[in-house]
């Protein structure tokens, strides 16, 4: 029988002007920070639109190796600060707020000088923009089952996207252009695609 590694769930209050309301930032330390011997783990998720549930696996770095491990939910997902307001606005939904955030989160918690990450499909993307900028303190990364290049992505995609039935190509097309995207025959296409 396996125990569960401890943790504690908490908030960092995140300043974002644009907002309009304050936000906050949940996450969960598995393990103990600041830890004498091991470097904290910091986890991104993927989406946008996931959150962290699925990642929470990771917190068997703890009970095995006794890595701490934080998992967060990034602004407008799980636990953190839902904007529903600003749903399409992509003035303000950047790469950037997200960098901001993380650093956010790494001041909170008192690790910003020492840590590792992991990013996790968009979250692999958002470590990539975070490591390019060569943070302090950053001292590993791990990309998993993230793209490099989102033109290539893109590219890729719509070959497949090609290969499916004419009527399923045509609802995406119908839906993408009138911003139907909630409708449930772009919603059947869509899983199709996946």
């Amino acid at each position: 029988m396996s125990l569960k590694p401890t943790f504690r769930e908490g908030e960092a209050d995140f300043d974002v002007p644009a907002a309009g309301k304050p936000c906050k930032t949940w996450y969960k330390v598995y393990g103990t920070l600041p830890h004498p011997q091991h470097t904290p783990l910091v986890v991104l998720h993927g989406g946008p639109g996931a959150a962290h549930e699925y990642l929470d696996i990771l917190s068997e770095l703890t009970r095995l190796f006794d890595i701490p491990v934080i998992i967060y939910d990034q602004l407008g997902n799980g636990r953190s600060t839902h904007l529903q307001e600003k749903n399409g606005d992509t003035d303000f939904w950047t790469v950037q707020l997200f960098v901001d955030e993380l650093h956010n989160l790494l001041n909170h918690l008192n690790i910003h000088d020492k840590y590792d990450l992991l990013g996790h499909s968009w979250g692999g993307m958002l470590a990539a923009e975070f490591a390019v900028r060569q943070p302090k303190g950053l001292r590993k990364l791990v990309i998993a089952d993230s793209l490099a290049s989102m033109g290539l992505f893109v590219e890729a995609a719509n070959v497949l996207r090609k290969e499916l039935p004419q009527d399923m190509q045509d609802a995406l097309n119908r839906h993408e252009e009138a911003g139907t995207t909630a409708d449930p025959e772009y919603i059947a296409a869509t899983n199709e695609f996946y």
